[in-house]
């Protein structure tokens, strides 16, 4: 009998932790990309004066609306450079990236700013991200260069471009990348099926198989967000002209504020390695 009462208990338990689990795993699927995307607001009547005092000036699309910043050149620019930012804070905040990339050649440098983000309207997903920088892709200058550099989730955004235009892009450097975000989100949740559950499924690792211009892929070896195999990974089956470089005992969030003159270099790379032309 207390057997009985005692197998009883333990299918009630059962069923209570089998419930709780459902109810997790349907949270996970409704809020998703409340997780994955951390937005900082910025007040519209302000924005401006804060980017001011970031050195950004607005840089705006043909109907007027502002869908990011930049820094032009101090001289005639030679080439554009358009950085896609991580899943967290604004494009503001980015000036530790946009002005050693400024100092260290004659470009004129612009940072998207994602649906959602900053002072700009509509909402963070994969589908909105991606409509933004081909947007934003289109606005850069024809006659010249184009780059893109990127960091965390932005790789996402960074090699579609890349697959999309593939003799347009005349460069890539990914800090911090991944080979997919869907394998990311199991390392960070492996307690569910977050491979499976998740919506918007980036994929570099995909994307990278048709581009073969030059790429830069810099890894923090103690990445505890996206996990240093994960770029490694990316790094190691590009097949184009590529630079690896691992920051040993690096953080996600150490390594994205390089020097000038660290720069200087990456420029070089890039533009001793022609991007071929599309066939």
């Amino acid at each position: 009998m207390d057997w009985k009462k005692s197998n009883r208990s333990f299918m009630r338990v059962l069923q209570l932790l089998v419930i709780a689990y459902l109810f997790v795993l349907l949270a996970v699927l409704i809020f998703q990309r409340r997780l994955i995307y951390i937005p900082t607001k910025i007040p519209a009547d302000v924005i401006e004066s804060v980017a001011a005092g970031h050195g950004f000036a607005p840089w705006k699309n043909p109907a007027g609306e502002i869908i990011g910043w930049k820094m032009p050149a101090k001289t005639n620019a030679t080439a554009s450079v358009l950085i896609v930012h991580g899943n967290a804070g604004c494009a503001l905040g980015r000036d530790y990236l946009a002005q050693p990339v400024h100092d260290a050649a004659d470009v004129d440098v612009f940072v998207l700013e994602y649906p959602g983000y900053g002072a700009r309207g509509g909402s963070p997903s994969k589908t909105s991200f991606l409509a933004a920088a081909e947007e934003a892709f289109q606005q850069l200058p024809k006659n010249l260069p184009r780059y893109v550099v990127s960091e965390s989730i932005g790789a996402g955004v960074a090699t579609e471009l890349a697959k999309n235009h593939l003799s347009e892009i005349a460069g890539l450097a990914l800090f911090v990348p991944y080979h997919n975000l869907a394998s990311v989100a199991q390392r960070q949740m492996w307690f569910l099926p977050a491979y499976f559950l998740l919506l918007d499924r980036f994929n570099p690792e995909a994307c990278l198989k048709s581009y073969h211009g030059p790429v830069k892929f810099i890894i923090a070896g103690e990445d505890e967000i996206i996990g240093a195999a994960s770029g490694l990974r990316l790094a190691n089956g590009y097949t184009g002209p590529k630079e690896l470089q691992v920051f040993p005992g690096a953080h996600h969030n150490d390594i994205a504020g390089q020097p000038a003159a660290w720069w200087r270099e990456v420029f070089s790379f890039w533009q001793k390695n022609p991007v071929p032309s599309a066939k």
